[in-house]
């Protein structure tokens, strides 16, 4: 079968089945993902590499890569931007292109009237150890025009995954027979060699690289031989700093072949009593379909909701519906939410946060600032 007759299409058995594994299944360091995803799905290792590569170079993946804890290597935040109409798209662009340590760049919109429903530009935001968070936004405030900003930084994560084909057929109120973990933020130092093994591992796989021995050439650059590299990738994932091997779909626009992924990501925001937002959270992070759940702190302009998840699909109102199903768990618990909204998500790009100290200073640099003034404050 040549490169050009492979099936790059969602519903062909064989790359469900691959992509029903290497989404999300793969947890921790993975040596081999491959053989694994072979092993897991009865496929020859060659067919999943062909699928994999195939699928890549035609941007249904949209990335494949070894995930790392982002939010225990640098300081994050969940952060709404309020940005007048008319520079929302120019602020937009500014994130995406200019900025590496924002992530999730999402346009939002929620009812008239809600709470921050001004607040229309949201982003992810990683600021590698030793710099300032809001130091930085205060940069990215300056530079998009924005007239305000919200960093809400994660106090526990309780789901932080994809799945987005397993999560099709997820039924509203379905959830798993036991809590979710409340996961810390607490970061981890690492040395100069331990950085050099994250930066290989991290940095996303070009088409040509899917192969069996997939980090034979990255431990060059960490300077290592492949049992050293090995080693210190386990060691790292010891200190909690491996996420998965993951092959991210290309979520949020429309395939080569026509197809969705999905049409609709919600943001959904509670507000549940102080004092139980990690029970509440563990609780709503059972629920199946949701991507993403954290303790944030939204403050007054939100709601004073503390609370958030994600959740994608291809329907709105079957959403909603997980969305109810979630609220009416929470209240058969006695964990009453004083106030609920849900934020629709509209132009969105996806992209890794920076988390490598170097890669900070060399943009400070590029950017013509004196990385010093963006400092931590000791």
């Amino acid at each position: 079968m040549t490169a050009t007759s492979v099936p790059t299409t969602l519903d062909d058995a064989t790359n469900a089945a691959i992509l029903a594994v290497s989404e999300d299944q793969l947890h921790g360091f993975q040596s081999d993902p491959f053989g694994v995803i072979a092993e897991r799905t009865g496929l020859p290792v060659e067919t999943v590499i062909e699928r994999i590569q195939a699928l890549l170079e035609c941007g249904t993946i949209r990335r494949v890569r070894q995930t790392v804890q982002a939010t225990k290597l640098a300081a994050g935040a969940l952060v709404a931007w309020k940005v007048a109409p008319e520079r929302l798209d120019d602020a937009f662009d500014f994130m995406v292109k200019d900025d590496p340590f924002s992530g999730h760049v999402v346009l939002r919109s929620t009812d008239a009237g809600a709470a921050g429903h001004d607040y229309r530009l949201w982003t992810t935001l990683k600021v590698p150890q030793g710099y300032d968070l809001h130091k930085h936004c205060a940069y990215l405030k300056q530079e998009t025009g924005a007239e305000a900003y919200i960093a809400m930084p994660a106090k526990r994560l309780f789901v932080l995954g994809v799945g987005h084909l397993r999560r099709r057929t997820v039924e509203p109120g379905s959830r798993a027979d036991v809590c979710a973990d409340a996961m810390t933020t607490d970061v981890v130092r690492l040395d100069a060699v331990q950085w050099r093994v994250l930066a290989a591992l991290k940095r996303e796989f070009e088409p040509y690289e899917i192969r069996r021995d997939i980090w034979a050439k990255r431990t060059d650059e960490a300077g290592l031989d492949l049992d050293g590299f090995v080693s210190i990738a386990r060691r790292l994932e010891q200190h909690g700093l491996m996420g998965r091997f993951s092959t991210f779909l290309e979520h949020v626009k429309p395939l080569s072949t026509g197809e969705r992924v999905t049409r609709y990501n919600a943001l959904f925001h509670w507000q549940v009593p102080a004092g139980r937002e990690i029970e509440a959270g563990r609780e709503i992070g059972r629920h199946h379909i949701l991507t993403h759940a954290y303790w944030r702190e939204g403050g007054p302009a939100f709601g004073n909701v503390n609370v958030m998840a994600v959740a994608h699909g291809l329907d709105k109102a079957l959403l909603l519906e997980h969305k109810r199903a979630i609220d009416e768990h929470l209240a058969a618990l006695g964990i009453e939410a004083g106030y609920t909204n849900v934020f629709w998500g509209g132009r969105s790009e996806i992209k890794p946060s920076e988390v490598l100290p170097a890669a900070y200073e060399s943009w400070c640099e590029s950017a013509g600032i004196d990385p010093a003034t963006m400092k931590e404050d000791v």
